[in-house]
């Protein structure tokens, strides 16, 4: 059973002072009695005398043999009880497909930022915390789980769920936009891929709330028998009880009219999806929006999930205290009737 141990060890240096007292009570001369002739005490029994010199040092090296472990407080953990801890499992489904690397997130900065390294940005404040530059305040997600889902043409688990946000966002950091043959917008079989990442967690019992948020700036353009689609998806989640939360940084569109209506129908598509799970869809194209949205999932997705890590104990301190008092209780009584001796 692992766990086991004591609560302020360095008391358990005193511990020598129990087998020192034992040995010092049983080596030190009791006073005595001048008398010209003991032959009349030779038909006493001596075996009284024996019980009470070493009962009675056992039973003070005892009491502060039990003092000492009441003040270490030996304990042992409760391995039937979770505690609560405020976490959740959490996936970001982000799109890197060649239009993310468009730079026009902040067209001000220079360099421009393009809404990729955008979504790194604001996904890393996310994830650890800190001050933003608008003056936005993110506490970090520290208890969470949090996985990494990327598509483009085909979606791909860049990170499994993890408590190792470092690692998490060293995978973040590197992420670059795809181009070529995995060019495309696979969204349905990526939140599909994003909600596969939880099966684990379910299958081990783990009750914490399961998240997904998904970041594009386009639509959905794989077609095909084995492709999901987009708002099958968002049925799916919905059967599991995962909420979807969606950010659209894509902008308006261009110049045309079919443009703009390919952009606001690609939008309707993820306000739907988001309908569907129980989550929210949000609209970021730039950097204060962004950071806005993230800040409202954070501020909504804090709710009690249970620990795997057992903190709870059963303490001993209690215990030791009383069975200490009862060893000092026990010789006072012993040796003022069964264990007296004279003088």
């Amino acid at each position: 059973m692992t766990g086991i141990g004591f609560e302020h060890p360095l008391a358990l240096l005193l511990l020598p002072l129990a087998p020192v007292l034992v040995w010092w009570l049983l080596r030190r001369r009791r006073p005595a009695v001048r008398y010209s002739d003991v032959s009349l005490l030779a038909a006493v029994p001596s075996a009284g005398a024996a019980w009470a010199k070493w009962g009675g040092a056992v039973l003070r090296g005892l009491t502060v043999l039990f003092a000492i472990l009441a003040v270490a407080n030996f304990r042992i953990p409760d391995l039937k009880t979770r505690l609560p801890v405020d976490g959740i499992a959490l996936s970001l489904v982000i799109d890197v497909s060649g239009s993310m690397g468009t730079p026009d997130f902040d067209p001000a900065a220079a360099p421009p930022v393009s809404r990729l390294d955008a979504a790194k940005q604001t996904f890393a404040l996310f994830v650890s915390g800190g001050t933003a530059t608008d003056g936005g305040t993110f506490n970090g997600r520290g208890n969470d789980q949090i996985g990494l889902v990327t598509f483009a043409a085909v979606p791909e688990t860049a990170c499994p769920l993890t408590h190792n946000h470092s690692v998490l966002l060293k995978v973040v950091n590197d992420l670059q936009p795809k181009v070529g043959l995995d060019a495309g917008t696979n969204v349905g079989d990526a939140l599909g891929l994003g909600l596969a990442g939880f099966d684990g967690m379910t299958k081990n019992g783990d009750r914490r709330r399961k998240v997904l948020v998904l970041l594009s700036d386009g639509e959905h353009n794989r077609e095909g028998e084995r492709v999901l689609r987009p708002l099958q998806a968002a049925q799916l989640a919905e059967k599991l009880g995962v909420p979807i939360y969606t950010i659209d940084c894509g902008g308006e569109g261009g110049g045309t009219p079919d443009e703009r209506q390919q952009r606001a129908d690609g939008r309707a598509v993820l306000e739907t999806m988001a309908t569907l799970s129980g989550g929210r869809s949000f609209v970021a194209n730039n950097p204060d929006e962004l950071r806005a949205a993230f800040a409202d999932i954070d501020r909504l997705e804090k709710l009690p999930a249970e620990s795997y890590r057992y903190r709870k104990y059963f303490a001993f301190n209690l215990w030791c205290g009383l069975a200490a008092a009862a060893c000092v209780l026990l010789v006072g009584v012993l040796e003022r009737t069964a264990w007296r001796r004279l003088p």
